[in-house]
């Protein structure tokens, strides 16, 4: 309990990971790790994390106007291409197939700032993990403990929808 908002579910090497979202970051304020493991192997969550393209995963009723979230792979999906929109706010700075996607927000005006997220994907003894390392600047404290707690909440309904969805 002692590391949240900031981090979830991830061990000390992965929270000490570089990644492409540390690059997109000039002046981070914070930096959050959050995951989660699949029993599916590493290909299949990667065909879902791709999903993002679709639809965000994570509480519907929320962030994607009460539409429910595709509960089967949409065709396509994984073809991934820099500049690419997703999950209303962000594009697409940069994947390798397979191994991570890294988004970023699509303007770094307001208290937010810069905001950028690596999502990856890595073999594990139980099928997969699914990781996401946030990095953020400009954010007032008062303001980015408050997106730290909600980012948390939608975060890990998100990895952890993705992860059921791809064992199944």
């Amino acid at each position: 309990m002692r590391d949240l908002p900031e981090h979830w579910g991830t061990t000390a090497a992965e929270r000490a990971r570089r990644t492409p979202a540390d690059d997109l970051v000039a002046h981070p304020t914070g930096r959050w790790t959050r995951g989660a493991t699949s029993t599916a192997d590493p290909a299949t969550l990667w065909r879902w994390l791709c999903q993002l393209t679709v639809a965000p995963y994570s509480y519907d009723l929320v962030d994607n106007l009460g539409r429910t979230s595709p509960r089967t792979l949409t065709a396509g999906a994984e073809d991934l291409r820099v500049g690419q929109r997703l999950l209303i706010v962000f594009v697409v700075d940069s994947f390798v197939p397979g191994q991570h996607l890294t988004i970023r927000r699509r303007t770094t005006s307001g208290p937010v700032g810069e905001f950028a997220v690596t999502y990856a994907v890595h073999d594990d003894p139980a099928g997969s993990r699914l990781t996401a390392t946030v990095v953020l600047d400009g954010t007032h404290p008062v303001v980015g403990k408050g997106l730290a707690w909600g980012d948390l909440v939608m975060m890990r309904r998100q990895l952890t929808l993705l992860c059921t969805l791809a064992a199944r």
